[in-house]
């Protein structure tokens, strides 16, 4: 079985950084070719004035202009939780073989009381084609800390 912890440590210390540099909400992503780190990215909807400039969203659009179908196809996006329904969607259509996922939608729902609540797997596993999901993993607590720390604050329920 593959280590994922680093990826996902890594992955959560980017979703932390989005909300120190007060870019965006807390959540980040690697995409990993070879037990490699290829590319980084963290959620921007408030840097970017763009509310669809989430963590996986951020790192498909990289992916898209740096590689093919066919190399992702080998890569596994890692990301500190679970993508929402238009990140799973963005995810499929790149061609992204694998993603491992940190913290459950349903656990971020439980904490921050939004998003679709639609699972990652309820979206991939409509596709023609296969892309593997692992999670929650071991982390969802590392994970979720960081939304707990963010949330509440952020929707004035603190």
């Amino acid at each position: 079985m593959e280590n994922h912890e680093p990826f996902l440590r890594e992955a959560i210390a980017l979703s932390r950084s989005a909300i120190e540099q007060g870019g965006g909400e807390p959540f980040g992503s690697v995409l990993v070719k070879n037990g490699e780190v290829i590319l980084r990215a963290q959620n921007s909807v408030f840097s970017g004035h763009d509310m669809t400039n989430h963590a996986e969203m951020n790192l498909v659009k990289l992916a898209a202009q740096h590689y093919d179908t066919a190399f992702l196809a080998d890569c596994t996006l890692y990301t500190s939780t679970e993508p929402c329904a238009m990140c799973s969607g963005a995810i499929y259509w790149s061609g992204i073989g694998h993603m491992v996922f940190a913290c459950s939608e349903t656990r971020l729902g439980e904490i921050a009381g939004i998003g679709l609540n639609v699972p990652s797997r309820a979206v991939l596993q409509t596709g023609a084609r296969l892309v593997t999901v692992v999670g929650p993993t071991s982390l969802e607590d590392e994970a979720a800390e960081v939304h707990q720390e963010f949330w509440p604050k952020h929707l004035g329920k603190a």
